[in-house]
């Protein structure tokens, strides 16, 4: 597996599973009806942030993420990300390898910190997963996620020092 930059090109392979994942409503906070066009405007992010795809030898995409400051101006030495592996292919240790990725990539510039700020928390694979590479849930925002068969759940703050 090759984690590289994210290309114009990229987002149709991305789609498919970036729509599934979407419009499951179980993992992200997004409309769970989003068009193409705006996913493609949440996900692929112009400089200085960062888009990335994990590929396989034949050029597939497997996952992709993306980085940026969490927040702007005084905010903006803590880095945030996203994550999302296309469900065919996951238990590979492409989450992972995205994750790991997305901390060297914010640590080489120049972030302190990256921090999460919507997790949720029925999503157990991916606090797991967040845990074992070092970050600390913060604090729950009680019943801040409304979950298609859970009901109202709250939502993890994550966070790690760089």
């Amino acid at each position: 597996m090759l984690i590289r930059e994210a290309v114009a090109d990229d987002w149709r392979s991305i789609w498919p599973f970036f729509h599934a994942i979407v419009a499951a409503g179980d993992t992200f906070a997004y409309p769970t009806d989003l068009t193409e066009e705006q996913g493609r405007e949440l996900w692929m992010l112009p400089p200085p942030t960062h888009t990335a795809v994990a590929v396989d030898e034949s050029g597939a995409v497997l996952g992709t993420a993306n980085m940026y400051a969490n927040r702007p101006g005084n905010g903006a030495h803590v880095a945030s990300a996203s994550y999302m592996v296309d469900p065919q292919r996951s238990g590979r240790g492409i989450g992972r390898a995205l994750v790991e990725y997305s901390l060297e990539w914010t640590r080489a510039a120049g972030f302190r910190a990256i921090q999460f700020n919507a997790v949720v928390e029925t999503n157990v694979y991916a606090v797991r997963l967040y845990e074992s590479l070092g970050f600390k849930i913060v604090g729950t925002v009680p019943e801040a996620f409304h979950h298609p068969s859970e009901g109202y759940v709250g939502l993890h703050i994550m966070h790690r020092m760089l």
